[in-house]
Parts: C-alpha cells; sequence; structure tokens
C-alpha cells in the first residue's frame, strides 16, 4: 500500500513539474533565461536518469536520446523546441503512468482480500499466529482470515473477489470456506484447516504478485529489439550530422536532433507490455488469473481444448443412485474404506452412508484404480473395474466395485450431472474454430454418453493419471497450435503443468489448481475458458496494432527527418504522440467486447 502511495505521489509530481515548466515556458517568448529554467524543471530527472545510466553502462536508452537531442537543440538556440520536448515528455509520462495505474487497477482490486486480523479467543490476533484447529469468529461485515471449517452460524457470504460472481453464497455449520470472503450477515464460527500461508488467500495473492513475472515472447522481442535498434539510431544520427555538410550546405546538426527525438523507442517498449498487463487484469475482471502474458499470448492461439470430465464439464457433485449387493454391510465397508479420501465419488459414498465412520489407519490409495483398506479385520478394495479385474458394467454413470476379504461384493452406480454451460462452452469453441476433447478416467459408456450430449467427438475414457498426459502429448505433436487442458486442478496437475496452458476449474480453494495451472477460472464456470480465449486474441490484437503502428509511424518520420521534412515538434509528435495513442490503444483491452 506506502508503495502505492509512493508511485502516486511521484505521478502528481510528474504533473506538477510539467505545468509549472510550461508557465516559465510561456514567459520565455518575453524572457529568454526562462526557457532554460523551463527546461530543467521539466528536464532535470531525465538528464539526472541519462547520467545515471551512462555509469552504469547503460548508455542507449530513452533518458539518452532526449538529453543529447535537447541539450543539443538548446546548443543552436532552438530553445523553445527543446523545452515543450521535456514539458511533452513529462506530460506523456503522466498520462502513461495513469494507464498503467488503470490496467493494474483491476488486479490489485485483489489485493483487498487479505485480512487484517482474526478473531481468536475474543481478541484480535494477526492471521500469521492463528492454528490448524484453532476455532476463529467472523462477524457481519469482516473479511474471513483462512480456510476452515464451519462449526456454528449461518451467513451469506461475499465470494466476489476470489470469483467475479455477485450473488453471495450461504454457508452453515459443516460447509467448507475459504479466506478472503467476506460474511455479510450473521456470526460465523470456523475451525481453521490450514495456516495463512497455506490459504487460498496466501496463494492467490502470490500469483497476483508475480503475474507479470513470465514474459510472452513478443515482450522479449521488444526488448531485444530495443537493444539494436537504438544504438543503429544515434550511429546514423551522427552520420547525418557529419558527412551531408561536406557535401551540402544547410543545418544538418538540427536534422540530426530532429532524427534522435524521433527515434525515441517509448511505444514500442511502454504499449507493448501495458497492453499484456491490461489483459491479464481484464481477465482478472472476470475472475480469471492468468500467470503471466507467456501464458495470455498461448491462450490467443489454441487449436485445441482438452477437457477433463468429472468437476470440469460434470459439477462433480456426484450423488448413489444405485447399490447392488447381497452383502448386509456392503455400503459400510465400502464407506470405511474412503473415509480418508477427498475425492467427490468418496465423498458420495460416505454420505450414501451417513453414518460417523471412525478413524482408519489402515487405507493406501492406489493411482488411477482406488483404494484398499483394512476394516474390522477385513481387506476391502474400492475402485474401478480393473482394481478388481471384473467384467465392467454397463452404465451412463460412474461405476465403483468392491471387493471384501478377497471376494467380488458388487458395485455402486453413481450418478453426476452435466453442468449447465458446458454445453454451451463446446459450441463457442467450435465457433472460435477450435477442437474440443474429453479425457477421463470414467468408463467409456458414461465418458461416450457424456460426450455425445455435449457434442464432443474425441473422447478418451478410462485413463490413468499418466494415460492423460500421454494422451495430450500426442495431441500435442500433432497440432500447429497451443493444446490447453481444463481440468478440476485435484487430480489433474500432471496434466496441467504438461499442457501449452493449463486451466483450473473451481480453483476457489483447491491448492493443486492454483499451483499446477497456468490459469485459474475461480468461479468453477466452464465458460470462462471461451472468455480467456476472447480476452487473449483481444489482447494480441492490440499488442500486433500497436508494434505496426508505432514503427510505421517511427520508420515513416525517421526518413522525413532525415531529409530535412519535419522538424522538432513534428519530432515530439512522433515520440509523445505516437506513445499515448499507443497506451490508450492498449487499455480497450480493459473494455468488455
Amino acid at each position: 500500500m506506502c508503495e502505492h502511495h509512493h508511485e502516486e505521489h511521484e505521478n502528481r509530481t510528474t504533473l506538477l513539474r510539467a505545468l509549472i515548466a510550461l508557465a516559465f515556458f510561456i514567459g520565455g517568448f518575453r524572457l529568454k533565461p526562462l526557457f532554460i529554467l523551463a527546461y530543467l524543471i521539466a528536464g532535470a530527472d531525465v538528464l539526472l536518469s541519462a547520467v545515471k545510466n551512462i555509469k552504469k553502462g547503460k548508455v542507449f536508452d530513452e533518458n539518452f536520446l532526449m538529453s543529447t537531442a535537447t541539450v543539443g537543440a538548446l546548443c543552436i538556440k532552438e530553445y523553445p523546441e527543446a523545452v515543450m520536448v521535456m514539458v511533452l515528455y513529462q506530460l506523456g509520462e503522466y498520462f502513461q503512468h495513469r494507464a498503467v495505474h488503470q490496467s493494474r487497477h483491476s488486479i490489485s482490486e485483489l489485493m483487498d482480500i487479505r485480512p487484517d486480523y482474526a478473531n481468536l479467543n475474543g481478541e484480535k490476533v494477526s492471521p500469521q499466529e492463528v492454528k490448524i484447529g484453532d476455532i476463529i469468529t467472523v462477524n457481519t461485515g469482516e473479511k474471513i482470515p483462512l480456510d476452515g471449517i464451519v462449526t456454528a452460524g449461518a451467513a451469506s457470504v461475499d465470494t466476489s473477489a476470489l470469483t467475479g460472481e455477485s450473488v453471495p453464497r450461504y454457508v452453515n455449520a459443516g460447509d467448507n470456506v475459504v479466506s478472503g470472503c467476506i460474511n455479510l450477515d450473521g456470526v460465523l464460527s470456523i475451525r481453521v484447516t490450514k495456516e495463512f500461508d497455506e490459504s487460498t488467500v496466501s496463494k492467490i495473492l502470490e500469483l497476483v504478485e508475480h503475474a507479470s513475472s513470465k514474459k510472452a515472447r513478443t515482450e522479449n522481442f521488444i526488448t531485444k529489439f530495443a537493444g539494436y535498434y537504438t544504438p543503429a539510431v544515434v550511429v546514423m544520427a551522427l552520420l547525418i550530422a557529419l558527412i551531408p555538410p561536406l557535401f551540402s550546405p544547410g543545418n544538418w546538426i538540427l536534422r540530426a536532433l530532429t532524427f534522435l527525438v524521433i527515434s525515441c523507442p517509448c511505444a514500442l517498449v511502454i504499449s507493448v507490455p501495458l497492453s499484456f498487463f491490461a489483459g491479464i487484469g481484464s481477465a482478472s475482471k472476470n475472475g480469471i488469473l492468468i500467470k503471466g502474458s507467456s501464458y495470455l499470448e498461448l491462450l490467443a492461439k489454441p487449436n485445441t481444448v482438452v477437457f477433463d470430465k468429472t468437476g470440469t464439464l460434470t459439477k462433480g457433485a456426484f450423488k448413489v443412485r444405485e447399490i447392488h449387493s447381497e452383502e448386509p454391510d456392503f455400503l459400510k465397508y465400502a464407506a470405511y474404506a474412503e473415509s480418508a479420501s477427498s475425492h467427490p465419488i468418496a465423498a458420495a459414498i460416505r454420505n450414501a452412508y451417513g453414518q460417523n465412520i471412525p478413524p482408519q489407519s489402515e487405507i493406501t490409495e492406489i493411482a488411477g484404480y482406488g483404494v484398499r483398506a483394512i476394516t474390522d479385520g477385513k481387506e476391502v478394495l474400492v475402485g474401478n473395474a480393473k482394481l478388481l479385474n471384473v467384467q465392467p458394467v454397463e452404465s451412463d454413470g460412474t461405476v465403483v466395485y468392491v471387493s471384501i476379504d478377497g471376494k467380488y461384493a458388487g458395485y455402486i452406480i453413481i450418478a453426476d450431472e452435466i453442468k449447465e454451460d458446458s454445453a454451451e462452452t463446446v459450441k463457442e469453441l467450435r465457433d472460435l474454430g477450435i477442437n474440443t476433447v474429453m479425457l477421463t478416467g470414467d468408463s467409456e459408456t458414461a465418458a461416450l454418453k457424456t460426450g455425445e450430449k455435449l457434442g464432443i467427438k474425441d473422447v478418451y475414457a478410462e485413463l490413468l493419471p499418466e494415460d492423460k498426459v500421454n494422451r495430450i502429448e500426442d495431441i500435442m505433436s500433432n497440432t500447429t497450435g497451443s493444446v490447453l487442458f481444463v481440468g478440476d486442478g485435484i487430480n489433474d496437475a500432471p496434466v496441467l503443468t504438461r499442457a501449452d496452458v493449463g486451466i483450473a476449474m473451481g480453483g476457489l480453494g483447491s491448492d493443486a489448481a492454483i499451483e499446477a495451472a497456468d490459469a485459474v477460472i475461480m468461479n468453477d464456470n466452464p465458460k470462462q475458458v471461451v472468455t480467456s480465449v476472447k480476452i487473449a486474441r483481444k489482447t494480441m490484437s492490440i499488442v500486433k496494432q500497436n508494434i505496426a503502428f508505432a514503427l510505421g509511424i517511427k520508420a515513416l518520420f525517421l526518413i522525413l527527418g532525415s531529409m530535412g521534412r519535419m522538424t522538432m515538434w513534428g519530432a515530439v509528435f512522433a515520440d509523445v504522440g505516437v506513445t499515448l495513442l499507443a497506451v490508450l490503444n492498449s487499455l480497450r483491452t480493459l473494455k468488455k467486447s
């Protein structure tokens, strides 16, 4: 926050300096020394920066170009031009900083989710002091400081800072809540399940703070381009000042100085990163957190979007629909074996059992297959057909098979619902020219049925986590554009990491989602995949416009300047004017299409 106020103070100082210099500039037409005073007021920081950078070995930057051109103009008594270059440069800096602030605002709004305190044992303490298992109280209007489970009370909570959704969520005893949400009414008692550093709010804040750390290839290109471009134009300006006078009379020094002012690469080095930053800000407004501009660039050119099924295209709100067994304690053994699992299917089995389950110590998860447990001295296997080596049952639901003490005991059919927006998401992606694929560990019958309802033709079922990675690699090897993978972030971390861009659905409260994915959709809505692609495409379109516009105008004005057809006033427009136009164009990214 202090840093924010410091930036605001510096920006106001820049505007004030420009306005004072402008007043002395006007007086300079009556009293020439006022031009020098105006120049020093407007350009002192530029001159100082140029000197400091030269000492550091960074000679060829915009400060050097501006200083050389304007000092040269003063030497040949072009006072008004020299002053106005600096004044307009400072005004340009002010508007650029305002533009950066505007594009950053939508991201920095997320910083408001940082909790100031937690109510523990009747005292306000730092959230870092609260330990797992402590009971905290959250009163009306307060932020939930840590992730936990409601133990008493009921309230509506505002999750908009995390999800972008304006509709409050109702919670009561037994519900999970995450840090960063605001209690709108009622009083909640919450048992803390994660320390502050591991909480949802901490992970999101860390993501936001590093959102601009991964640069896009376009940004890296511009940085390298400026490194070669600036020394080249300095050499060309020297040649213009020294060689033509040997053959033709004229004010070649003024032409060279004009050439230097025109050549400043401000429009490129400011507007391109700003466009990406605005794109990330626009996405965050929609509840989509993108970890860097490199991923935004890849999101703009997807050839294929690969979806996980459970919890991504479907709600993941499983319910036991059918039980097929003659074993009297069949559901009990299944629930006991699944008591330690966080998977939605396991939760559905426990909910169907509906009784308290004593702590189980001998449970082993078999990734991609199921679980093995020792319950009441009996070995219980709960999982897919491959785990029990039985003939799969044909069903449009998820089938869970159970064996007790080495004997096949029966199966449970668990139903899931397709999300309301899933079919529309697939259709809109197809309209954008993007292929869709579904990968799932579920049975082939259930997967094909879901694919048919959604209009996804390429469906791959009964996949282990490593199978999903192999399938993604096959798709990527046969694709020219980027490949996006959209998963729930719980069991799909390897695939999220392997895809060109991994997008985690339902990131709210999911550690794996925030850590493994390159982008996180906070409100669990699959249509946000379409939104992220549209924002990315708009951002890249504006980036390309700015590059073409800046280079085109620069090239034209540089040619005119070298021919003596461009005044210092025109050079000012070529530098500051083009930069401002490019910056304003960048900010279009923040507006809804």
